[in-house]
């Protein structure tokens, strides 16, 4: 069979009938922009190719289920890589913290401070939080989810979320002023 660039929903029929072709080009389609996720809620490059690699495999193992008309392509796989993510930290996580607040102050970072560092320092500094922070800043911050679908996702309390995000930006905001 013969993919085109562009036409990703017979990629996907292509998959589901176990076609490798269709598989690498599904892969090398989405690699870059899952690869990007990994690489933020993990601690190193080997970690995230494990992760992307792990959530590439149940994208193919379930490829069954997916129904263009329920999500789009992106949105599916990502979906998949970013609970392989979560997964892959409840995994190599040793000792969870609980700690909880409803409400404080957060952390405030100077416009000017994140203007001056490349994307690159700023994952770096990201990837030094503990996992279950790391995993709450990507969530909440980076991916947009709220509180409580964090907490369902990590079968954490909302302020459990609250907390972790509270002392990511505290984290966050010390090391960039030690790096200033």
């Amino acid at each position: 069979m013969n993919y085109s660039e562009n036409d990703i929903s017979t990629v996907i029929e292509g998959c589901k009938k176990g076609d490798r072709l269709a598989q690498g080009k599904l892969y090398k389609s989405f690699y870059g922009a899952m690869m990007n996720i990994c690489v933020r809620y993990t601690k190193n490059e080997a970690d995230a190719m494990e992760v992307l690699n792990t959530g590439f495999f149940k994208v193919f193992k379930n490829i069954q289920l997916y129904s263009g008309s329920k999500a789009a392509p992106y949105t599916w796989i990502r979906t998949i890589i970013i609970n392989t993510c979560l997964n892959f930290i409840r995994s190599k996580e040793k000792e969870i913290v609980t700690g909880a607040i409803n409400s404080g102050d957060e952390a405030y970072i100077q416009p000017e401070i994140l203007a001056s560092l490349k994307s690159e320092d700023i994952l770096q500094l990201v990837r030094k939080l503990p996992p279950a922070t790391q995993a709450v800043f990507n969530l909440y911050v980076i991916d947009g989810y709220t509180h409580k679908e964090i907490a369902g996702m990590l079968a954490i309390s909302e302020g459990t979320s609250k907390w972790h995000l509270s002392e990511a930006r505290k984290t966050l905001q010390k090391q960039l002023k030690e790096v200033m």
